[in-house]
């Protein structure tokens, strides 16, 4: 479409330009209106729509590329060698956090102090004094009369702490292997058994148990000593790998060779792991109701069995 503009006193050109609906209405309502006026309302108003495309790309979540919508508005770039240097002080921020996190850890895991007063001292050295007096009057006296001929084995579990005792102590009960509290073994009844037995008799409740009694320790709580490990006794086949050459080949075996002390006694009680029975349910609260239900420690004859069913 030709454009003349003869109001103007500007050169008359002649140029076919193509006229937006914007331009033809302002073109329409004032005829004198000259084609650079025409020109830069078409440019105006391309602008215009260019920048309502961004505007709803943006709103909509829409790509858009600024080169197709006629725009020189771009993103702005960051230099290569800035990215790089944020890169590596994020990384050494995200380490030092983690060292300085690793740290407080091992801080916080560390061993705690333990300040020890004065009357634990006095009361340690009260307790290894007695322990020698007593083991001195032991000495002195006859030895102990042994049980009668049916009863061939015992069994003895640790009932009290043991810190502050007196080393000859200490020393019977690791030959004992009560090295835990609640810990339970069996002994073959002999003059030496008998006299280590009294010498940590404070310490360790003892008796005579029954059938029924062993049977139940070790059906429930038995366990074999393998290659240094504890192993449940649940399958014949691991019983007589490790004791078939004595005859015993399966858990009735252990346990006749248990109960009557036989000839294989030493080599089956060594095989077994120590008994670690279950704490009493007022061993955390008070003594008193501690010894309701185990008793005092020493020599319990045929009561060492209620003593085993309550810890079993």
């Amino acid at each position: 479409m030709k454009l003349a503009n003869s109001a103007c006193p500007m050169k008359e050109r002649s140029t076919t330009v193509a006229l937006t609906p914007l331009s033809a209405r302002a073109a329409a309502a004032c005829p004198a209106i000259s084609q650079d006026t025409g020109l830069l309302l078409a440019e105006s108003y391309a602008n215009h729509l260019a920048r309502r495309r961004i505007s709803n790309a943006c709103r909509w979540g829409k790509g858009t590329d600024h080169r197709e919508l006629g725009t020189e508005r771009g993103i702005k770039l960051v230099p290569e060698n800035l990215l790089k240097k944020r890169k590596a002080y994020q990384a050494i921020k995200a380490n030092q956090a983690k060292l300085a996190l690793q740290q407080k850890r091992k801080v916080q895991k560390g061993i705690p102090l333990k300040f020890k007063r004065l009357e634990e001292f006095l009361k340690d050295s009260k307790k290894r004094q007695r322990d020698e007096t007593r083991l001195t009057r032991l000495q002195r006296r006859p030895p102990p009369a042994m049980p009668p001929a049916k009863q061939q084995l015992a069994f003895a579990v640790r009932i009290k702490e043991i810190k502050g005792i007196s080393p000859k102590v200490r020393e019977v009960i690791q030959m004992l292997r009560l090295r835990k509290i609640f810990s339970g073994t069996f002994v073959k009844v002999t003059k030496t058994s008998i006299k280590m037995l009294k010498t940590v008799e404070p310490y360790v409740a003892w008796g005579f148990p029954n059938l029924k009694s062993v049977r139940e320790l070790i059906l429930k709580r038995g366990q074999g000593k393998i290659n240094k490990k504890k192993v449940p006794l649940t399958d014949n086949t691991l019983i007589e790998k490790h004791l078939g050459e004595h005859g015993i080949i399966c858990l009735e075996d252990l346990i006749h060779e248990l109960y009557c002390a036989g000839k294989n006694f030493r080599v089956v009680n060594n095989f077994l792991w120590p008994f670690n029975l279950s704490v009493p349910r007022h061993a955390a609260r008070d003594q008193v109701g501690l010894m309701k239900d185990v008793g005092n420690p020493g020599p319990r004859a045929e009561e060492i069995n209620t003593v085993i069913r309550k810890l079993n």
